[in-house]
């Protein structure tokens, strides 16, 4: 299923109009105070160092607006940020990074 990306994809890509869930996206990316909530979280989220890497901070805190946003699931929004594009790039997921599974998002809301 994974197929590259030819340079008609990419010219359609940049001339296509943005769906609800883009502009949608766009506003909250606008409008949340996203410095200050992660200053608030930040003291709390584990740092690197033992174990596993944590994902950056302000990546699971915009998975979970979505989750909460969207309701969705925890295996849904893992299954959401895999198909949606404009869910991976809010979430400032490139292609070439790691998607966080469902246990990971789970543990960053608890």
């Amino acid at each position: 299923m994974s197929q590259q990306l030819t340079f008609a994809d990419s010219e359609f890509s940049s001339k296509r109009r943005q769906t609800r869930k883009e502009v949608f996206l766009g506003r909250m990316d606008d409008l949340l105070p996203w410095d200050k909530l992660l200053g608030v979280i930040e003291p709390v989220y584990p740092k690197a160092g033992n174990g596993r890497r944590p994902y950056p901070l302000e990546t699971m805190l915009r998975i979970h607006c979505m989750q909460q946003w969207y309701n969705l699931s925890d295996e849904a929004m893992e299954d959401a940020l895999y198909e949606i594009a404009s869910m991976r790039q809010f979430a400032r997921l490139s292609l070439d990074k790691a998607i966080p599974d469902r246990t990971t998002i789970m543990n960053f809301r608890h």
